[in-house]
């Protein structure tokens, strides 16, 4: 099976490329190389230059890249419509054309937050520019793609930068070693995912050939400074440092919803591989710090 991923550099990217290391994996990126020996550097946004993955005859497309910052998006509406829309379009109607297997990888953002515990079924109402751009993509690969998988996930982390920036988990881990205090949110709750277990039941999913859209989020919804308090627990780190404040003193430019949370029943029935508790997840990641994984 010959698996393109593209965002192979990202967060998400460098972990799907791994677990399908068994595979024939080819990586594209733009300006983060992938861990993987076979990659493909491509400007997506070049929609021209969409068509090489086709000439690579793929069996499965992970569709991972995708322009993610949300404010960015909000500053820049037509750049976050051309890579999250436009770029998403393109890649599904090549996968119909190639007979490829389509995975577009989506967010939690799609819905508005006001209830939480998003069901798959749910109906999508994003308030930013960038949850409207992923709800777009999903569109499009529903429109254009004839076998595909959507799979939405919430707020990822993991032991890796990704393009030079630290996820949330690197941060708090950063600040609370400088022994820094940081004021993290107390009303915004989403369901946390440790990007090795988000590409542990990615791959199982595509091996099943799992269709429609499926939540791969791990099982805890709880606010960001739950999650830190719990990291500085798991990591033995003072937690007196985590100061708790409101999102309505973030400088944040775009709307971030209330409970994003998504409900993960569906996986953790199906899948052998199950979300995982934040607990777990953050031992996990602990392993991976200090083994340099």
């Amino acid at each position: 099976m010959r698996i393109v991923v593209t965002g192979a550099g990202g967060l998400l990217g460098k972990k799907i490329v791994k677990v399908f290391s068994n595979y024939e994996v080819i990586g594209v990126y733009y300006s983060s190389k992938p861990e993987t020996p076979n990659f493909l550097q491509l400007n997506l946004s070049d929609l021209k230059e969409i068509k090489k993955i086709g000439d690579l005859s793929p069996d499965v497309i992970i569709h991972a890249a995708a322009l993610t910052d949300v404010d960015k998006c909000e500053k820049q509406p037509e750049l976050a419509r051309l890579l999250n829309v436009e770029v998403t379009k393109e890649i599904a109607k090549l996968s119909k054309e190639t007979d490829s297997f389509l995975v577009y990888v989506s967010t939690d953002y799609v819905f508005d937050g006001e209830k939480g515990n998003y069901r798959e079924d749910d109906k999508p109402n994003p308030i930013n520019v960038y949850g409207r751009t992923k709800l777009e993509g999903e569109e499009m690969v529903k429109k254009y793609a004839d076998k595909y998988l959507i799979v939405r996930t919430s707020t990822p982390y993991g032991s890796n930068p990704a393009s030079g920036k630290d996820n949330f988990a690197l941060w708090l881990l950063k600040k609370l070693k400088n022994r820094e205090e940081i004021g993290v949110v107390t009303d915004q709750i989403t369901s946390p995912t440790l990007n090795t277990n988000f590409a542990l039941m990615l791959r199982e999913s595509v091996e099943r050939k799992l269709e429609g859209i499926l939540h791969l989020t791990d099982a805890s919804q709880i606010s960001r400074f739950e999650f830190a308090i719990t990291l500085a627990k798991v990591f033995g780190l003072s937690e007196s440092l985590i100061k708790p404040v409101t999102s309505d003193l973030m400088r944040w430019l775009a709307k971030r919803p209330k409970n994003s949370s998504l409900n993960v029943s569906m996986a953790s029935a199906i899948l052998s591989q199950k979300p995982m508790t934040v607990e777990k997840a953050l031992k996990l990641l602990k392993e991976e710090v200090e083994s340099g994984g």
